[in-house]
């Protein structure tokens, strides 16, 4: 089980994003080899890793742990086609990544966690991180051991140092920002739902009030979460636009093709249904609730994931919020210097976004 401890000193980020590769200083891969005998593996069985750069001077008992995102698999079919890449298998895994924005060390690109213990959680169970299915059918292979993973991963750190730790930061990309929320305040078990056992590793404070499908959706159980949050999103989330709002399946003539490729391009009908989108998104934000101990920065660009590239998180044209950077307000927020909770204008008074521009060649399917 994790260290009760961690409850005491764990701040929570969490944001909507996607990794995207920017200059930093490259962190080799750690597996944890002894997760297999405890169950905890990968989709394809193999064991699962994290990167870690060790924190220094007054950093050294700081600790970020920044869970990776990559979407879900919500069916055999989807899950056996992340089952041999890098979201499904340690295996194909990078051995070193780029540590940049957030998980950056250097004080000039990152001035508040530069020389914390800073972690990178692969992300290789299709749900971030609460499968907890035994049994393994042959004709697939496939491991729903995500909640396993988790605690593989932090009973290693855990070992590692992070069992002393002073402060500590839990952050995360798109469905790691979800896995955050998911498994900041506990581990308690409920009844099983669905192929990957996953209810029984929600929130008791919202399975016990509602049905646990719900309770995936940070709108219904963000309130009951008794740790300290920051929410960093978009209010055009360029994933949620382009899979949710409007995905290909329900678009097969591709009229929003070219509007999800680049905002700019997008119709006057095409903005208004956006611009409801935003109003249903602030909608839900809104109805969690005022809470001292809450942070917010909901800017309003077309992007997803702000924290781990540099020109988002800490540059000189970062997106700004009342002038101040993401990185700036996480780092108020965190240390109690000023509290931040900042929601922006509606698309395109912001100046300071750095709006998604997706290369059509890269993305023939939207």
């Amino acid at each position: 089980m994790v260290d009760v401890r961690l409850s005491q000193w764990l701040k929570l980020l969490v944001c909507g994003m996607i990794f995207l590769k920017t200059k930093g200083s490259f962190v080799g891969i750690t597996y944890v080899q002894n997760a297999p005998e405890k169950g905890a593996v990968c989709l394809d069985g193999s064991p699962p890793a994290y990167h870690l750069d060790r924190g220094f001077g007054t950093g050294i008992k700081s600790w970020l742990i920044q869970l990776e995102g990559g979407g879900w698999c919500n069916n055999i079919t989807t899950c056996l086609g992340r089952k041999n890449t890098r979201l499904g298998s340690s295996k194909q895994m990078a051995k070193q990544i780029p540590f940049s924005g957030i998980l950056s060390n250097r004080r000039e690109f990152n001035p508040d966690f530069y020389n914390w213990n800073r972690v990178k959680v692969r992300y290789c169970d299709g749900s971030s991180f609460t499968g907890d299915v035994q049994a393994v059918s042959p004709a697939t292979n496939l491991h729903f051991r995500g909640a396993r993973v988790w605690l593989a991963v932090i009973e290693d750190l855990l070992a590692k140092g992070m069992r002393d730790a002073e402060n500590a930061i839990l952050s995360g990309c798109s469905a790691g920002g979800l896995a955050s929320i998911l498994h900041c305040d506990s581990f308690s078990a409920l009844l099983p739902m669905g192929t990957k056992g996953s209810a029984k590793n929600l929130p008791p404070s919202c399975t016990s009030r509602m049905t646990p499908g719900l309770c995936f959706f940070p709108q219904y159980m963000t309130r009951q979460i008794q740790t300290p949050l920051f929410i960093l999103n978009a209010a055009y989330d360029s994933w949620q636009i382009k899979n949710i709002l409007a995905p290909r399946v329900a678009d097969p003539s591709g009229y929003w093709q070219s509007c999800e490729l680049d905002i700019k391009n997008c119709l006057p009908n095409q903005l208004k249904v956006m611009q409801d989108f935003r109003l249903q998104f602030l909608s839900a934000l809104i109805a969690l609730g005022k809470s001292s101990s809450r942070g917010m920065f909901i800017d309003s660009c077309y992007a997803h994931c702000q924290t781990e590239t540099q020109k988002t998180w800490f540059w000189p044209d970062s997106p700004m919020l009342s002038k101040k950077t993401i990185a700036r307000s996480v780092g108020d927020w965190f240390y109690d210097r000023i509290p931040f909770q900042k929601i922006d204008c509606p698309y395109p008074c912001n100046p300071t976004c750095h709006n998604r521009v997706f290369d059509p060649q890269k993305n023939p399917e939207i």
